[in-house]
Formats: C-alpha cells, structure tokens, sequence
C-alpha cells in the first residue's frame, strides 16, 4: 500500500508505480469466448504504444494468425503459452519480440499463462477478428491523437 509521503512523491513526478494490489478490477478489458483479459499498466494516446499485463485460461487462444502495425514484446511471468504456427513457446522467463508486419498466431495457453505485453506503436491495421469495437481501444493505426 502506498503511504501519504509516498503518494505525494508520485504526484509530484512524471513517473508511474502500480502494485499488483492495486489494479482495478473494473479496468480489465476481457476476451472470455478467448480465455482472455487485458489489462493497461500504460498507454500513449499520441503513438499508440502501451505495456499490459495479458492473462490467459488455460486453452486461451487468440484463432488467427494476425500482422501487428508496430513492434511487439512480451515477457513470460507464468504459464505455457504457444505460438502453434511454428511451436514457439513462451515459459516462465522467456522474452519473445515480433517485428512490425510480420505475420504470427494462432496461439494457445496450455496451462494459465501470465505475459506482460509491450508495443513501440499502434497494435494493428485494422481490427481483427477477436476484437470488439469496444475493446480495441484506439490502438488501430491513425487513430492516435495528435
């Protein structure tokens, strides 16, 4: 818990701390036909880039093989999650980079997976099959703000 002093610091700085404990549950964004949630730590309104914490069910899957319209980067924390295409598979400790416009997916958790997850841009093109207008967030390409 972050105490008085330490609230003020924060609040005087640009920088941003956050405690597992302190996620609101309210700002989960959620994928359950996927066995998926999302959650942003950070997000830059200007460039589209973000870190989120994405947590998989076990048999969480995102179905298609799908491009990104930036760099993306995760982190394993947890889990076993597979990118089947090609069999890669992330592991507690693994980092795995995808270049922009390259082509991956589909995958699948085969135990619960937790992945910290970082794009240097906006995430796609346009918006795939296993996103909402109400879950893609702005992060389509040109829809940044200036």
């Amino acid at each position: 818990m972050t105490t008085e002093a330490e609230a003020k610091k924060l609040a005087e700085t640009l920088e941003i701390l956050i405690h597992a404990d302190q996620l609101d549950p309210e700002k989960w964004v959620n994928f359950p036909e996927y066995g998926l949630r999302q959650y942003f730590l950070w997000k830059n309104p200007a460039t589209g880039a973000s870190i989120a914490i994405l947590e998989f069910d076990k048999g969480g899957h995102i179905p298609v093989k799908h491009t990104h319209a930036s760099n993306q980067f995760m982190y394993c924390l947890s889990g076993d999650y597979e990118y089947t295409d090609v069999g890669l598979r992330l592991k507690p400790g693994t980092f795995y980079m995808n270049p922009k416009d390259h082509p991956h997916g589909p995958t699948i958790a085969h135990e619960k997976s937790v992945l910290i997850e970082i794009y240097d841009g906006p995430h796609y093109y346009e918006k795939p099959v296993f996103h909402t207008d109400a879950t893609i967030g702005g992060f389509i390409a040109g829809q940044q703000q200036d």
